[in-house]
């Protein structure tokens, strides 16, 4: 049977580096199929995957959990009957809840071996009154607490008693298992989403799964897509970053800039920026997507 795994976690927690730096390393000696589900129109995270895997099928009109089951079922049955993969890996958006598409990839016939949600522990206190981030930790069997170098030892800890209260308040843990009160997880500390082979050897046996688990609804988050007609400097571009309210929670984009030889990955979480990774062999506009609430209410950047 085909093993699959999900990769879950909020806006911007690191889950297509984690896929980059750990399943790429990990799962070498397989052949992996990446099914990536972008939020909204422009998919750059299989643009960035597209570089580490040839297979990459990416579903961009909506989230997988409300509008695509059927889609994103189909779609993973074409792959499975045209390359025969070993591993599927499937990366969520951000802003969907992941227990449908467990249910889908169990559907389909393939042994989900774990549910990876990827923790931003940098900005975690930011988010986690979210209820798809409350969701997305408790349909998790694997909990990757990432960016432990941007805070301290401290601030770890708090992140880590957070996570273990919201996984003991939201009791969807009895779906790994078929005993009672039996809360089967583990918890793994990365630095961008290097995590160690046994995450990807599975907690326990395949997962156990109830079929009436879907709370999610995200109609009050919107994206909003920004093209830019011509060149900003390095400069430019970061002070617009900076300038972003505080219900844009997430920006990421590709933006040519002046005195670059290539274009650049745009990548902003919660006042967060990185603009190093390069866009080699993009040729299209630049662009970078807002990802909030409210966005009908910012009126220019």
């Amino acid at each position: 049977m085909i093993s699959s795994f999900v990769i879950t976690g909020y806006l911007g927690s690191g889950k297509t580096t984690l896929i980059l730096n750990s399943v790429k390393e990990h799962l070498k000696d397989n052949k992996v199929a990446i099914v990536v589900n972008e939020f909204g129109e422009v998919g750059l995270d299989g643009k960035i995957l597209k570089n580490a895997y040839s297979e990459v099928l990416e579903i961009d009109e909506g989230c997988i959990c409300c509008k695509l089951s059927q889609e994103f079922e189909s779609s993973v049955m074409k792959i499975m009957q045209d390359y025969s993969p070993d591993v599927i890996v499937v990366e969520t958006s951000g802003t969907s809840e992941p227990f449908p598409i467990i249910f889908s990839l169990r559907t389909v016939g393939t042994a989900v071996e774990g549910v990876i949600c990827v923790v931003d522990s940098k900005n975690f206190f930011s988010y986690k009154e979210e209820e798809t981030a409350k969701y997305q930790l408790a349909s998790s069997n694997i909990v990757v607490l990432n960016k432990i170098d941007l805070v301290g030892e401290e601030e770890i800890s708090k992140v880590e008693e957070e996570v273990k209260k919201i996984k003991s308040t939201y009791k969807l843990e009895n779906m790994f298992s078929p005993e009672e009160r039996k809360n089967l997880y583990k918890i793994y500390r990365a630095i961008r989403g290097a995590v160690p082979r046994e995450v990807f050897e599975g907690v326990g046996s395949p997962l156990q799964i109830k079929e009436n688990l879907h709370f999610h609804s995200h109609e009050d988050m919107g994206q909003r897509v920004v093209e830019f007609e011509s060149e900003p400097t390095y400069e430019e571009l970061e002070s617009m970053l900076k300038s972003l309210p505080p219900n844009v929670y997430r920006a990421k984009g590709i933006v040519k800039l002046k005195d670059m030889p290539y274009p650049v990955f745009v990548h902003y979480v919660f006042g967060d920026i990185d603009m190093g990774m390069p866009a080699e062999g993009y040729e299209g506009k630049s662009f970078i997507v807002l990802i909030g609430k409210g966005l009908q209410d910012i009126i220019s950047l």
